[in-house]
């Protein structure tokens, strides 16, 4: 029977649905699979359902509700002509009166950020200081992964210097995850806080300088970034855009703390295809297989994530905990050795 079908991962990269939706539309009833192994659990697909699963991912990009999903794939499957167009007329005219009032609404915060920015003064002062450069260097290994590329938002794009007194807090932000770090300098300006945020680029030119403890000599002003150490220099400007306050971001209630293994977490999402996977919040931390039941029959709080991402966090170290706030918060990666070292991803929804 196998031979005939498609399993559930083939079925998900051919659609464009994706296994976890393949599973949620499973349970929701909208597109079952034609036999489940009833000791393996996996899921099969006929042929003839490939056209189905076509059309509902196309569905689901439009961002239709799923009651009207499920009646236009009856109307789709019936060979019906008149329900299935009214119900796309219907949800267009949806989505446009939903895109004039987000536009109107967006209008507004653009007014209000326009006059908000009019009324500040921007800080122009530079600050100068040194840092151990392998301690530059730790910073930058530890938040480089997390910088955005989304060209649509380049301030995103680069990495974020803070300085205040004798502290630099370095910064990236995709919008997903976020990873922060903290180095001390050994001489500092011990004035105001100055903040760069630094293009990608200029960043990894920084870095390939920094080969040993040698003091790194960093000067920042609202503008640009200059970096000397070893009798070389780098330099350039910055990103001219504000970058968003972290410490707002950061600032999160207390969770639970789990300790993680994490050469085996690495083990196992390795092995994932999917596109989101499941974190079993127990007393270990266990990954949900690709077409189990989440994770078996392990008793804990489950939380969605993505693999490529949460592989990106576990590379920073060897020993890290897990705080957990909430199945909506941020999952929160720290190292038990380091204070100022640790970073955010955004979870993602097991209901979608």
């Amino acid at each position: 029977m196998e031979n005939d079908m498609r399993s559930i991962g083939e079925m998900g990269r051919d659609s464009g649905l994706g296994v976890s939706a393949l599973r949620f539309y499973d349970r929701a009833g909208v597109l079952v699979p034609a036999w489940v192994d009833p000791v393996t659990g996996y899921r099969w697909y006929a042929s003839e359902q490939l056209g189905e699963a076509r059309l509902l991912a196309r569905l689901r990009r439009s961002g239709m509700p799923l009651a009207d999903i499920r009646l236009v794939l009856a109307g789709w499957a019936g060979g019906g002509s008149g329900l299935v167009p009214r119900l796309l007329d219907g949800h267009l005219r949806r989505l446009e009166r939903g895109l004039a009032e987000a536009r109107e609404e967006l209008s507004t915060v653009r007014a209000l950020l326009g006059h908000k920015e009019t009324s500040m003064t921007t800080a122009t002062d530079t600050a100068r200081l040194t840092v151990p450069g392998d301690g530059l260097a730790a910073a930058l290994d530890a938040v480089r992964y997390a910088a955005g590329s989304d060209p649509e938002l380049p301030v995103l794009c680069g990495i974020h210097f803070d300085i205040e007194g004798d502290d630099l807090h370095l910064v990236a932000t995709d919008r997903y995850r976020m990873a922060v770090a903290r180095t001390p300098a050994t001489t500092g300006a011990g004035g105001g806080r100055v903040q760069v945020t630094v293009p990608t680029p200029l960043a990894d030119a920084m870095r390939a300088l920094l080969t040993d403890d040698a003091p790194a000599r960093l000067t920042v002003d609202g503008h640009g970034v200059e970096l000397e150490t070893h009798g070389r220099r780098v330099a350039g400007q910055s990103l001219g855009e504000d970058f968003p306050d972290y410490r707002r971001l950061t600032r999160l209630p207390e969770g639970r703390r789990l300790a993680l293994d994490v050469p085996a977490l690495r083990r196992a999402l390795g092995a994932q295809e999917a596109e989101v996977c499941v974190l079993v919040l127990a007393e270990e931390v266990t990954v949900g297989g690709e077409d189990l039941d989440l994770a078996g029959d392990r008793v804990g709080d489950r939380v969605g994530v993505n693999p490529a991402f949460l592989l990106d966090a576990l590379a920073t170290g060897e020993e890290l905990l897990l705080e957990y706030i909430g199945p909506k918060a941020p999952l929160v990666l720290l190292r038990p050795d380091v204070e100022d070292v640790f970073s955010l991803l955004m979870p993602v929804s097991l209901e979608a």
